[in-house]
């Protein structure tokens, strides 16, 4: 089996085969960091392509100094974080479309055969309250917390994947899951005696 690094360099040659197989070892992890940032499977799939057709046409810009796969990491970022800047600049009209849109609606509300009504419903209501709490994050500290707590990268990667020193990431991961907790406790969703465990 030929490693990514070998990979990368048919590939900067023009070797497609090489890119597709690039591709399909990377298109899963790609795929749920850009739903993680969006939270729309629809958009999460249109990143995932544009951060792949970027990678092909930025073939020639790649130094190598990263793995190609961190690299990939961070043209989703990117192209995520852009997005959400323009969707935040359009006043939030994405956070009404489940309740202006029937069809949204009807789609959003499909049961999850493996629950009851009464822990499907007590499941969605946790996972709104998280993302409202993410929404509530600034930029930096949400991207740093979903990287870390939803994508499972290490200390490291999330350093050199964002350009920044490994002690910056904890402290603004340490910050974010703070602020996450306090919004939780404001709001009442959680006590704070419970907010007290790790």
């Amino acid at each position: 089996m030929q490693s990514e690094a070998e990979l990368v360099r048919l590939a900067r040659q023009g070797d497609e085969s090489a890119f597709a197989l690039l591709v399909e070892q990377n298109q899963s992890r790609i795929y749920n960091l850009a739903l993680r940032m969006t939270r729309n499977p629809d958009d999460a799939a249109e990143f995932t392509q544009e951060a792949f057709l970027n990678a092909w046409r930025g073939l020639s810009k790649f130094q190598g100094e990263s793995s190609f796969s961190t690299w990939l990491y961070r043209l989703t970022s990117n192209l995520c974080i852009d997005f959400l800047r323009r969707e935040k600049r359009r006043s939030g009209l994405s956070m009404t479309v489940s309740l202006d849109d029937e069809e949204e609606g009807r789609q959003a509300d499909v049961p999850d055969e493996r629950f009851s009504p009464e822990q499907s419903a007590e499941r969605r209501e946790v996972q709104e309250l998280i993302r409202a709490g993410l929404r509530s994050l600034s930029e930096e500290h949400r991207r740093v917390l979903v990287l870390r707590e939803l994508d499972g990268l290490s200390y490291a990667e999330i350093a050199q994947l964002l350009g920044l020193e490994e002690g910056t990431v904890k402290s603004r991961i340490a910050r974010a899951r703070l602020a996450l907790r306090k919004y939780l406790i404001v709001t009442g969703n959680f006590s704070s005696a419970s907010s007290s465990t790790p």
